[in-house]
């Protein structure tokens, strides 16, 4: 049974924000083109000006049939085609600034959820799915480009008819408009009472839209995982599921939305039929000419279908509301990890010393489980140190807050003795570089997969650097060299040549701190011993942290730092950890004498 989805919202906050005031959150992105928007204002008022005069040109069109002067009845009919001109004129105008005010707003906004979201630290994914995210990047900027490039437009015009075709009613009738408010009340109601339900069930439908995009994304990305288990009846289930969930909450909204379109329209075309009944009447008896009578009742078909425009208008920006909450909670989602308002600059050459301070630290999502506890180390400037230890011991956590994507509960982290919180992410991992334990390859050529590691490298460096992870061979067989297309993931690399690629991007970047996270773990005898020979090569330049949990990868090192359940609990070189006959050389006879990998 698939799982409810998770608004970012409680219930109760939710239920405060029932009408369309969350588009306000809008001018901030509006704001930048608003002489395109005042420009797009004045195209609208020229619109509905010309709609609004174009019945009292039809009123002298009709009472001037018989007009003894042949040519003032031709010059009402000229000028009948002038102003449908201008109208036809003033519409494309409307239609094109509302349109590119909208798609500029939208891809401003995108831009900014995006860059938002990249900066986000990997505690908040932890909270939500990134195929949630994608579908508020996509799917939620769909629905605000409609209201911006057409409903709000529509809707403004919309007021204006109903407002101005009001006024002119009362001036060409006073009477049948008095009829005609009459019917006002009745036609409020249920746009008020069904649009509050349009609201919630909008809001529903676009929760299981983004839940629904959000499985597929996690489960297309582990296909092959998911065919290896043949999981694949059970996933389309829960797809399909979840869809029928979405669908349910759709269909509940269009017959909410047919239901208040129904009977808006029923009243108020019904209320138009009985005025123009009593308008015939007055016209039989002289109190009106047939003139009047057509102008009162272009009117009033011009005010009822105003009316019934914001209906349906109503539940688009309902919709649109919904969906800029969504978006704005992206926007203002609090992050764990932020930069400084006056960040500290390291010097112009770092030399790679790495401090633990009596750290502590626990993951957001399992605040009960110590990851680190009181972890106290100084990493020297060139020197190589091995984490070792048991799954779940904290030797990657180390290599996590090294980067800073989490703080410290206590004690402090420092690169050159500044502490990490008082730097700019980005400035200091510019001297980091990293192999993860499940290489990053993206949809991109063999070359700029490597490139990534540092984007103004030449040619001849990339290859430089593929040759010393010992990926140079398997690149040049590939059909187009380094220019090849890997796939998506990589999917057209095995799992050895992927980490063969994040070493040498990470041998490119050329960083004073290198982090080897298993970075060897996938790689055939042979190729381990090429890439171990380039780590080697790359250590004496540099501080090296390596995590392994294959020991001969470490034996090398200057300093071997055994963790178990997230405390440093020995370290030393290989030898003397060996002959205390501790954990560390329990994982070594496991591993050299039964030849059993950890």
């Amino acid at each position: 049974m698939a799982r409810s989805p998770q608004p970012a919202k409680t219930e109760d906050e939710r239920e405060k924000s029932k009408d369309v005031g969350a588009l306000r959150q809008l001018a901030p992105f509006i704001k930048p083109y608003r002489f395109l928007a005042i420009f797009a204002g004045m195209a609208l008022v020229l619109t509905a000006t010309i709609s609004l005069i174009m019945p009292m040109a039809v009123r002298r069109v009709v009472d001037n049939f018989r007009a003894a002067d042949a040519a003032l009845l031709d010059q009402y009919f000229l000028s009948a085609i002038a102003i449908a001109g201008l109208l036809a004129i003033g519409t494309a105008l409307r239609y094109m600034l509302v349109t590119k005010l909208g798609e500029r707003v939208v891809a401003d906004i995108r831009k900014a959820v995006f860059e938002r979201v990249m900066g986000m630290s990997p505690a908040f994914y932890e909270k939500i799915m990134t195929g949630e995210v994608l579908s508020r990047i996509t799917t939620d900027t769909t629905l605000i480009l409609s209201v911006i490039g057409s409903s709000i437009s529509v809707a403004l015009r919309n007021v204006l008819l109903l407002l101005g075709g009001l006024v002119l009613m009362l001036f060409t009738s006073a009477k049948l408009t008095g009829l005609v408010l009459l019917i006002v009340p009745m036609v409020i109601v249920p746009i008020v009472v069904l649009g509050r339900r349009l609201r919630k069930l909008s809001r529903e439908n676009q929760d299981w839209i983004a839940e629904s995009s959000g499985n597929a994304s996690e489960t297309l990305t582990a296909v092959q995982t998911v065919q290896a288990f043949t999981h694949e009846a059970d996933s389309r289930q829960k797809f399909v599921d979840i869809t029928d969930l979405s669908l349910g909450a759709a269909l509940r909204r269009v017959n909410t939305r047919a239901l208040m379109t129904s009977i808006v329209i029923f009243l108020i075309f019904s209320g138009v039929v009985g005025v123009l009944w009593i308008g015939a009447h007055d016209v039989r008896v002289g109190d009106m000419s047939p003139g009047v009578l057509i102008q009162f009742v272009i009117y009033a078909v011009m005010v009822a279908g105003s009316v019934a425009a914001l209906s349906e208008i109503w539940g688009e920006l309902q919709r649109a509301a919904g969906a800029t909450e969504r978006l704005v909670e992206l926007l203002q989602a609090e992050d764990t990890v932020l930069d400084p308002e006056s960040p500290v600059e390291l010097g112009d050459t770092v030399r790679g010393e790495i401090t633990f301070e009596n750290v502590n630290f626990n993951y957001p999502a399992r605040p009960d489980i110590p990851a680190l506890q009181d972890v106290s180390i100084t990493i020297r400037p060139g020197e190589t140190v091995a984490f070792v230890g048991p799954s779940g011991a904290g030797k990657t956590t180390i290599i996590q807050m090294i980067q800073r994507f989490y703080d410290p509960l206590s004690g402090q982290v420092r690169l050159d003795g500044v502490a990490l919180n008082e730097m700019e992410r980005t400035h200091f991992r510019q001297n980091i570089a990293l192999v993860p334990q499940d290489p990053v390859i993206f949809a991109d050529t063999a070359r700029e997969n490597i490139r990534f590691g540092r984007p103004d490298a030449t040619d001849g460096e990339v290859e430089a650097a593929a040759q010393a992870a010992a990926a140079h061979e398997f690149i040049a067989k590939l059909p187009e060299g380094y220019d090849s297309y890997v796939g998506e993931r990589g999917v057209m690399l095995s799992g050895g040549q992927k980490q063969r690629i994040a070493i040498a991007r990470a041998i490119l970047r050329d960083a004073p701190v290198l982090l080897l996270d298993e970075a060897t773990s996938a790689l055939d005898a042979e190729s381990e011993r090429l890439v171990q020979q380039a780590v080697e090569g790359l250590a004496e330049t540099r501080t090296t942290i390596i995590v392994a949990h294959r020991l001969a990868t470490v034996k090398k090192a200057d300093r071997i730092i055994v963790m178990d359940q997230g405390r440093i609990v020995a370290q030393g070189r290989h030898d003397e950890l060996v002959a205390e006959d501790g954990l560390y050389a329990k994982l070594a006879r496991l591993q050299f004498t039964d030849g059993v990998a950890a």
